[in-house]
């Protein structure tokens, strides 16, 4: 007689792994989430959103791509769960919208309660730190499509922000600022080329990372995503000078930041001015990664730009830097009809 563990799916396993995360996901909830763990759907009272004259619901889906192939070679899962957070609600925030709830869906080729249970806990954490409710989710065994060690994982987050509050490329004009929030290292993107470059280092994940030796190379390679929709929001709400936002993810500032730019415009970059963090000089030096590569490959140093009134920087600047953030002034937009609508000026000092 065969059985569904015999072919390698473990359903009382899955059972543990739901009762190790319940702790974890009640720390992101509160009263607008009905009913808890363990139904169909997840359930989230709107009715305060009545409040606003033309309630938008925003919604974002993405995942952490191959940097669980790190995580999973070193066995360390706590921190992959929050950049799947960033990834999602820092793409809501974009727009000015203010995460409200979120689901995931972990993937294993085997399951280990133990370890679904450890990077569900970095996803609660992340919410928590985005001030959403994690609602819901699947986790699932997937033997024969994954080896034993295995796993992916992936979000989806909704918002809500009012119409009358959309940010976007409608409110930008020229003579704009940008302005740059500082990242906390990789974030969740180009995973691909770094785990070339490391390969070719010859560098083990466990040796003394050569751009920060107090760290392990694979510590320093997996530091969680910085969420910034916290900041952000209070920037916008406290002075209502953030005209947009560009989320710094894959495609760098190349591709992100005309996303939220009307087409006769651009920008002019400032490079000289960008923090660049030792992580990616070294990944330029070890890899032999052009300048260019390096911008629209990775954050380079910046997770989130700020479009924002040009009266209005040191307003923006105080209040992102109370709520924590390393602020910097990168340039200005400008009229670009041009089909490279991101302009370079000056070099990254890539000098270690």
């Amino acid at each position: 007689m065969s059985t569904y563990r015999e072919s390698g799916v473990d359903i009382a396993a899955g059972d543990r792994a739901v009762d190790l995360m319940r702790a974890s996901i009640a720390r992101t909830g509160g009263p607008e989430v009905i009913g808890g763990l363990g139904g169909f759907a997840g359930l989230y009272d709107a009715s305060r959103l009545t409040t606003m004259r033309r309630p938008l619901l925003a919604t974002s889906t993405d995942g952490v791509g191959t940097k669980v192939l790190i995580a999973s070679r070193l066995g360390r899962y706590d921190t992959v769960g929050i950049d799947l957070v960033g990834m999602v609600v820092d793409d809501l925030v974009v727009c000015g919208a203010e995460p409200l709830f979120m689901t995931d869906y972990m993937v294993f080729g085997a399951l280990q309660p133990e370890r679904a249970a450890a990077i569900l806990a970095g996803v609660a954490e992340g919410c928590v730190q985005a001030g959403c409710a994690l609602i819901g989710g699947e986790t699932a065994e997937h033997p024969g499509h994954f080896g034993p060690d295995d796993f992916d994982l992936a979000g989806a987050a909704t918002g809500v922000v009012d119409h009358d509050d959309l940010l976007g490329p409608h409110r930008v004009q020229p003579g704009d600022v940008v302005l740059a929030l500082g990242s906390s290292g990789l974030h969740s993107n180009g995973f691909s080329l770094v785990r070339k470059i490391v390969g070719q280092s010859g560098l083990p994940l466990d040796a003394p990372a050569p751009f920060a030796p107090v760290m392990k190379l694979g510590g320093a390679l997996l530091a969680p995503t910085r969420l910034y929709v916290k900041s952000c929001l209070r920037a916008i709400r406290e002075t209502g000078a953030v005209k947009g936002l560009a989320h710094i993810t894959g495609g760098g500032f190349t591709d992100n930041i005309p996303r939220v730019l009307p087409r006769h415009l651009g920008v002019g970059i400032d490079l000289a001015r960008l923090p660049v963090l030792p992580v990616f000089k070294w990944l330029a030096e070890q890899g032999g990664v052009a300048e260019l590569e390096l911008l629209r490959t990775f954050n380079c140093g910046i997770g989130m730009i700020a479009i924002v009134k040009p009266d209005a920087i040191r307003d923006v600047t105080e209040v992102l830097t109370a709520a924590g953030e390393t602020v910097v002034r990168l340039g200005e937009v400008i009229p670009s009809a041009a089909e490279h609508r991101v302009i370079y000026n000056g070099h990254l000092d890539l000098a270690r």
